[in-house]
């Protein structure tokens, strides 16, 4: 009898080894069948990569079979060159980042608007007397020496009916939060209203903005999602399966921002340590300019890019032969 027990335990003891050796076997067998994707962000991880992180905890990426690398870039230039080398899979950009790219022979295309609007604003004191562009004459501008800023300035200016030659702009580089608190300057632009906005406010310098889409330039993708043409062609199913799982990811976001967040939080960079209220603050502004409303998330429209198109030409930022529709695609 005892032998019969012992010899039923060490059965059942083999079989469970055997399911666990089959489930251990199985589970390899699944992660060795993840298509790997490489991502580099357009900057340190923040409250608008909030929908990315999302995707990656939540297992979305796994469900479409992705095994997704996000990379923080070393330099903010190097996305759209890593893409355009297929060093990476894909970046986030900006709208006008990829015409211009384009304009320069770089073969890159957007595949997804992110956010819908501009976060980069013209700012000024809450109690400057600049009350709109024209108000700039004589004044300094605080600025990264981009030339994008500098066409946005000219347009602000000049579709208010100011003179732009008056204005002077003030290279701060990336120190412009410091500018504006210590008023070596009048105005800031280079600054997005979901963290320099914030970061000023918290330190006691209320802001007002001017939205560059009130004054003659157009209401353009901030971010968006930049594959490259070579990339697109040979794999454009790992393309769509990214974009089905960062479409669960930002729906995710919106209906759960705590969590979004949190899950966000637990991949800030060591060496930019993120503001939980600021960060907080940042997501409420940014869900509602990423809402595509009737359209799917990341939807792109044909017409967006071509006013984007011929207002960059005009400013004589990109070629006039730059084609606007193939720029960017819609999945």
């Amino acid at each position: 009898m005892i032998k019969r027990f012992f010899v039923m335990v060490s059965l059942l003891l083999l079989l469970v080894s055997a399911c666990g050796k089959e489930d251990a076997e199985q589970t390899s067998s699944r992660a060795a069948k993840l298509q790997k994707v490489s991502l580099m962000l357009d900057w340190y991880p923040n409250a608008v990569h909030s929908f990315l992180f999302t995707a990656k905890e939540k297992g979305y990426f796994k469900e479409q079979g992705l095994d997704v690398d996000i990379q923080m870039p070393a330099d903010t230039n190097d996305p759209l060159r890593l893409v355009a080398a297929d060093k990476i899979d894909m970046a986030i950009s900006y709208q006008p980042e990829v015409l211009v790219a384009r304009s320069e022979n770089i073969p890159v295309q957007s595949i997804a608007a992110i956010v819908r609007h501009p976060l980069n604003q013209l700012m000024v004191e809450a109690d400057s007397a600049i009350q709109s562009p024209k108000d700039l004459a004589g004044k300094t501008i605080g600025y990264p020496t981009i030339p994008l800023d500098e066409a946005i300035i000219q347009t602000m200016v000049d579709s208010d009916g100011g003179d732009a030659k008056k204005v002077k702009m003030v290279d701060v580089d990336w120190d412009l939060i410091p500018a504006m608190a210590s008023k070596r300057t009048d105005a800031l632009m280079g600054g997005f209203i979901n963290h320099e906005k914030l970061l000023l406010e918290k330190e006691g310098h209320p802001i007002r903005t001017l939205n560059p889409a009130d004054y003659g330039v157009p209401d353009y993708y901030e971010l968006v999602l930049v594959a490259s043409e070579k990339g697109l062609k040979r794999k454009k199913d790992v393309y769509k399966k990214f974009i089905e799982a960062i479409t669960k990811g930002q729906k995710y976001v919106a209906d759960h921002p705590e969590e979004g967040l949190s899950l966000l939080m637990k991949h800030e960079d060591k060496t930019s340590p993120l503001e939980g209220d600021i960060e907080s603050k940042s997501l409420e502004i940014l869900l509602p300019l990423m809402d595509a409303k009737e359209k799917p998330f990341g939807y792109q429209d044909p017409e967006t890019w071509e006013k984007v198109a011929q207002w960059l030409k005009t400013t004589k930022m990109i070629k006039s032969g730059v084609k606007a529709g193939d720029a960017f695609i819609n999945f």
